[in-house]
């Protein structure tokens, strides 16, 4: 999905409006236009990024209740002028982190997430960033995303082969490999390094 194709917004906000209606509304007509609303906005999805409607029923009309933004969590650690990347299995590389959990707070999921992809204890030191999405990264999701991005020191441990990364390595800002950039980009790489060599960094935010 492009980034900038306004047909992407209009989906989202149909379906965000969609269910906060059927979340709130109390008329039975009403809740049957809502309905029919979430459905043509997983229909226009569907058409437009070419993914079958059964797919985009799953991932976009599956919460109730007023839609929120989902948290993003990325660890930037240093060792040396190198950051610490891993590679997902499809082969390519991103700052360890994910979904934040219901029962976390963000620092304690970017922890958790560098321990889960890295094998790496970590504390997180300092936010460098708080992000939309939508504004920086490639989407591949019909929904908002909120990154937070961290500056960590380690602890301790080592990296061990899992089910969401293959390798663990570490790279300087002129080598860096080809990017999950759904999940980070080069620009947001630099911005981990500046943060990194700042003496007094201002956190940015959207």
């Amino acid at each position: 999905m492009e980034r900038n194709e306004r047909w992407l917004d209009w989906a989202v906000e149909l379906q965000s409006l969609a269910q906060a209606g059927l979340a709130y509304g109390k008329d039975p007509y009403d809740r049957e236009r809502y309905a029919r609303i979430r459905e043509i906005s997983a229909e226009i999805l569907a058409h437009m990024a070419e993914i079958p409607l059964e797919k985009v029923r799953d991932l976009f009309c599956n919460e109730a209740g007023y839609q929120t933004p989902k948290l993003d969590t990325r660890a930037a650690i240093f060792q040396g002028d190198k950051i610490l990347l891993v590679r997902e299995n499809n082969g390519t590389w991103s700052l360890p982190g994910g979904w934040c959990d219901v029962n976390v707070s963000v620092a304690e999921n970017t922890v958790k997430e560098v321990r889960e992809e890295a094998g790496l204890e970590v504390t997180a030191d300092r936010i460098i960033a708080v992000q939309d999405w939508s504004r920086h990264n490639v989407r591949n999701h019909a929904y908002g995303v909120c990154k937070v991005f961290f500056l960590c020191s380690v602890t301790g441990g080592r990296f061990e082969p899992n089910i969401e990364t293959t390798e663990s390595r570490c790279f300087a800002l002129d080598e860096l490999p080809e990017l999950a950039e759904e999940k980070n980009t080069q620009e947001q790489i630099k911005m981990c390094f500046a943060a990194r060599a700042a003496e007094h960094w201002t956190t940015l935010f959207d």
